[in-house]
């Protein structure tokens, strides 16, 4: 069992950067692959990012490539999103995610997840 606690969400302006951070603790985060997913009101919850279990190898939904970067520190137990050139659309609940199946998207396919940090992007 692994727990996720997320941090670094806040209000920002449009074209603005934050980074996110999900602390992991209880049995070991790098046996996992870590994901980002994110929920703006009225809509499902998407997927955002995820990267390899022992870091490297990153794949991103199209509407954030190029912008977001996923990263990690297993040292640290901690996974980080970077989020550049942030959109009004970007605003959202970005959640952690943590599994086993590699390049997964769909959000079956992480048996953990933290509570949420609030984005919000003003125009």
């Amino acid at each position: 069992q692994v727990q996720l606690v997320e941090s670094g969400g806040g209000l920002v302006q449009a074209g603005d950067s934050l980074r996110l951070s999900c602390a992991a603790s209880g049995r070991t985060f790098s046996s996992y692959h870590a994901a980002w997913f994110r929920q703006a009101p009225g809509k499902e919850r998407e997927f955002v990012a995820t990267i390899f279990r022992r870091g490297g190898l990153a794949s991103y939904s199209d509407s954030v490539k190029g912008r977001f970067t996923i990263s990690r520190d297993n040292a640290k137990n901690t996974a980080y999103l970077q989020m550049n050139a942030l959109k009004p659309d970007d605003t959202a609940v970005y959640y952690c995610a943590a599994g086993t199946t590699w390049g997964a998207r769909a959000q079956s396919a992480y048996g953990h997840w933290g509570q949420g940090t609030q984005v919000t992007v003003s125009s």
